[in-house]
């Protein structure tokens, strides 16, 4: 269920202490609602370094996408959308 909150959050720091731990306000807001109704919260998934690029250059083939190839893609891809039945 998606729920759309207006609070003072922000205005009162909020976003700032929400930084400060590196996540979003609706993070925070998300875990502090938990607290608060004796939830358990969602544990922080823990982040590692990695040293780009993630896959090497000599293993992905070279891929050369040109204006027209693009143009050429979109019209087929309206011409199946919007195609008579």
């Amino acid at each position: 269920m998606r729920t759309t909150m207006i609070c003072r959050c922000a205005d009162t720091g909020g976003q700032g202490q929400a930084a400060e731990h590196g996540e979003s306000l609706k993070d925070l807001v998300n875990r502090a609602l938990a607290h608060e109704l004796g939830l358990p919260s969602a544990a922080k998934q823990k982040t590692r370094a990695v040293t780009l690029p993630l896959v090497a250059h000599e293993a992905a083939p070279a891929v050369l996408v040109t204006n027209d190839d693009i143009a050429d893609a979109l019209e087929a891809e309206d011409i199946e959308r919007y195609a008579a039945p």
